[in-house]
């Protein structure tokens, strides 16, 4: 089984992927770190280097190959979802759970956040309201459900996933 998370920036991804993974004792990968270890870089530094389009060839190898990984959890990144092979590898290899957060909620988490290329600008919010309207229906078409980041806790969240992943027959229930 391979469960996969898709979201904005900050939506939770990588907190409830790892926990998630834990709880099932099934291996964590983020794909962002993946893609690090491929270039010997960070992100940053090859996105100022050689912008998004390339990123965005090199996220898509990454994720051919983590979507053919044995049974694992993988915790994808915010944009992964705006190529179309991204998005059939994910929804056709694993089960897909988009963690959606409201761009305020992602703007007063990720305020302080110089990692993220996408939200060094002038309007950080704007950019995260422009960034949520562009993927948010990638994300819906990708995603077998979707839960609400609102309020829950992490704990919350996985015991969510937990129990759709059981209402859905993809894990046997307790």
């Amino acid at each position: 089984m391979r469960i996969s998370f898709v979201g904005l920036p900050g939506s939770g991804k990588t907190t409830v992927g790892r926990q998630l993974a834990r709880r099932l004792r099934l291996p964590f990968v983020d794909s962002d770190q993946a893609i690090e270890a491929r270039l010997g870089c960070s992100i940053r530094e090859f996105f100022d280097r050689e912008g998004e389009a390339r990123f965005r060839d090199i996220e898509e190898e990454v994720i051919e190959t983590l979507t053919q990984d044995p049974a694992c959890v993988i915790s994808t990144g915010g944009g992964a979802v705006l190529r179309q092979g991204n998005r059939a590898h994910l929804h056709g290899r694993s089960h897909v759970v988009y963690l959606k957060s409201t761009p305020e909620e992602l703007f007063r988490r990720l305020r302080h956040d110089v990692s993220r290329p996408l939200l060094q600008v002038a309007d950080p919010l704007a950019r995260m309201r422009e960034l949520f309207t562009i993927r948010d229906p990638l994300y819906r078409e990708t995603a077998h459900f979707t839960l609400e980041t609102g309020r829950p806790s992490v704990a919350t969240l996985v015991n969510m996933v937990v129990m759709q992943l059981e209402l859905s027959g993809h894990l046997p229930t307790c």
